[in-house]
């Protein structure tokens, strides 16, 4: 099996595929920073749907989701976006905690692993 790697910069890549899975880089809301919690989720999610496409997947096909907070009192804000994105019958295994983010103008930062192809 090859792997195969998208959007490489100097440090990472913004997704890989391998074995039938793609595995995202952990995505902020570089568009949006300073934002609330709802627009800077709004915004990493859009980033994860098109990532997704880009290697022939969707969010139907999300296996494992790992999402950070920067505050967890903004669990509620965030499942807000969060629900009305994932698709009725295809939440993923997924956890939720609270860390310290690389700055402070970012408040949600989720990870993806999620099987490629239909």
């Amino acid at each position: 099996m090859q792997i195969e790697r998208y959007e490489t910069g100097k440090r990472m890549s913004q997704a890989v595929t391998y074995g039938g899975f793609v595995f995202l880089a952990d995505q902020v809301a570089i568009d949006a920073p300073g934002a609330s919690v709802h627009e800077q989720t709004t915004s990493i999610l859009a980033q994860i749907t098109r990532l997704l496409e880009s290697v022939d997947s969707n969010p139907t096909r999300i296996v494992s989701t790992t999402i950070w907070l920067a505050d967890i009192s903004s669990f509620e804000d965030m499942n807000a976006v969060w629900d009305a994105w994932v698709p009725a019958g295809h939440a993923p295994a997924r956890a939720t905690v609270e860390a310290r983010l690389a700055g402070p103008e970012f408040t949600v930062e989720i990870g993806i692993i999620a099987a490629v192809g239909n």
